[in-house]
C-alpha cells in the first residue's frame, strides 16, 4: 500500500544565532512557486538559547510549511547539517530528493522546481547552483567577482563537482552510498565538510550537474566585506583544500609530496595575484592566490584557523 502523502522533497535549514535571518529563509521557501510537495528541516546549532528553534516554531504553526523543528547540541556546522540530513532521510523515507539552504540565503522562487526537475532529468547524484551575493549598503564595487563571492561555474551542465552545500541537492541514493554520517565533523570549526563530501562522492563515482538558473542569495554583510574578513577566508580555504587532499595522501611519501606541492602553489601564486590585479584592480581579489596557497602551507606545518568555534554556555534541554 502506498503511503499517504509522499513528499518529493525535503529542504533542510541548518541554523546558529540568525533567527530574523532564518524566518526570511523560510518565507522564501513559503513562496516557492512549484507542484511539489516538500517539507523543511530546521536544525538549530544553538543549544543554549534555541532562538532558531522557537522562530521556526513560529513560522511552522501559521503555515504553509510543513516540517519539524530540532536542536543539535553538538556544536559545529557539521554536526548541524548532519543532523538535518539523517532526520530527513529518517522522517519521509519515501523522499528521493534532499536539498539544503543556509539560514542567510533566499531562494528564487522557481528554485526547488528548477533544483528537483534537473536532478529527475539528469539522474544526477548531487545538483548545485548559484549563490549570489546581496551586499549591504556602503560595500565597495567589484566584490561580486571575488572567489569568496563568485559561483563556481557559469552554465548550466554536467561538472567534475560541486564545492558548497548552501545551494544543493542531493539524492537518497547518494547518501545510501556515501554512508552515515554524511559529513566529517572533524571539519566543524574549520568549514569545508561539505567540500570533502563532495570530493568523496566524486571518488565513489557520483555525477554532479550545475544548475544555473535554480539561483540563491547570499546576505552578505560589511564585516564579511572588509579585508580582514577576506583575508582570513583565503586562509581558510588553503587549509581546508590542504586537508582534504591530506586525507587521500598515500604514505609518508604521499605527505611529502604533498607538503613540496604546497609551497611551490606558494611560489607561483605572486604570478597569480598580479594577472589578477591588472585583471581587476580590486587588492583583495589580486592577493586571494596568496592567502590560499600561505594558508596550505600554514596546515602543513599543522596550524588550521577555527573560525566556527565559539564559547558553548550552558544548554537547555527543550526541542531535543
Amino acid at each position: 500500500m502506498a503511503r499517504a502523502n509522499p513528499f518529493d522533497a525535503v529542504v533542510c535549514v541548518p541554523t546558529f544565532k540568525r533567527p530574523e535571518h532564518l524566518v526570511q529563509t523560510l518565507a522564501s521557501l513559503a513562496r516557492q512557486r512549484t507542484g511539489l510537495r516538500f517539507a523543511v528541516v530546521v536544525v538549530d546549532n544553538d543549544g543554549a538559547s534555541q532562538a532558531g528553534l522557537a522562530a521556526a516554531e513560529a513560522v511552522f504553526a501559521k503555515g504553509p510549511l510543513q516540517g519539524q523543528c530540532v536542536v543539535e547540541q553538538r556544536q559545529g556546522n557539521c554536526s548541524a547539517i548532519n543532523r538535518a540530513f539523517t532526520t530527513a532521510l529518517a522522517a519521509y523515507p519515501d523522499t528521493r530528493y534532499f536539498l539544503m539552504i543556509d539560514d542567510d540565503e533566499l531562494a528564487q522562487p522557481d528554485w526547488l522546481e528548477r533544483m528537483v526537475a534537473t536532478a529527475q532529468r539528469t539522474g544526477a547524484g548531487i545538483v548545485g547552483g548559484p549563490v549570489i551575493p546581496r551586499f549591504q549598503p556602503g560595500t565597495r564595487p567589484g566584490l561580486d567577482t571575488h572567489p569568496a563571492f563568485a559561483p563556481a561555474y557559469d552554465k548550466s551542465g554536467p561538472v567534475p563537482m560541486i564545492y558548497g552545500s548552501g545551494n544543493c541537492l542531493i539524492t537518497r541514493r547518494t547518501f545510501a552510498l556515501m554512508g552515515a554520517p554524511p559529513f566529517d565533523t572533524s571539519y566543524n570549526f574549520l568549514g569545508g565538510g561539505d567540500t570533502d563530501f563532495f570530493t568523496r562522492a566524486r571518488r565513489s563515482g557520483v555525477t554532479f550537474y550545475w544548475e544555473a538558473d535554480a539561483v540563491i542569495t547570499e546576505t552578505v554583510p560589511l564585516a564579511r566585506t572588509r579585508t580582514g574578513w577576506l583575508a582570513a577566508r583565503g586562509l581558510r580555504i588553503g587549509a581546508i583544500n590542504y586537508r582534504i587532499e591530506r586525507k587521500h595522501a598515500q604514505g609518508s611519501l604521499g605527505l611529502v609530496t604533498l607538503a613540496g606541492k604546497s609551497f611551490a602553489i606558494f611560489g607561483v601564486s605572486f604570478g597569480r595575484a598580479i594577472l589578477n590585479l591588472v585583471r581587476t584592480r580590486e587588492p583583495t581579489i589580486a592577493l586571494h592566490p596568496i592567502l590560499v596557497a600561505l594558508g596550505r602551507c600554514f596546515a602543513a606545518l599543522g596550524i588550521e584557523p577555527q573560525p566556527y568555534r565559539v564559547s558553548t554556555p550552558r544548554l537547555r534541554t527543550r526541542g531535543k
